[in-house]
């Protein structure tokens, strides 16, 4: 489980593949200068809500991964999560297209 922390005082738990995928998304539109919003559905363990957060290109993100190999990217689910990533609501962590088998 990796973890994303925005502006050195939130954090919040993800795993690393899909860390991985955001952090090529959040990368892409910071990297730009766009500022905008991403939202996700909490874990039971935090009550079941769902947080939205305002990213902004000044404001620092560490990404901390707790593998050391970086997890194989799905370009589809890149590109979904692109797709939200511009749209008005901002971007929001939809699931992984095509998911791959674990075993």
């Amino acid at each position: 489980m990796g973890t994303l922390t925005y502006n050195g005082t939130f954090t919040v738990d993800f795993d690393d593949r899909v860390l991985a995928h955001l952090q090529v998304v959040i990368g892409a539109k910071l990297r730009h200068g766009e500022s905008f919003h991403f939202s996700w559905k909490d874990d039971a363990r935090v009550g079941n809500g769902r947080t939205t957060i305002w990213l902004h290109p000044a404001v620092p993100l560490v990404y901390k991964y707790f593998g050391s190999r970086m997890p194989t990217l799905n370009r589809q689910w890149v590109d979904a999560l692109m797709v939200s990533a511009i749209s008005p609501g901002g971007l929001l962590l939809v699931p992984e297209p095509n998911a791959p088998e674990e075993g």
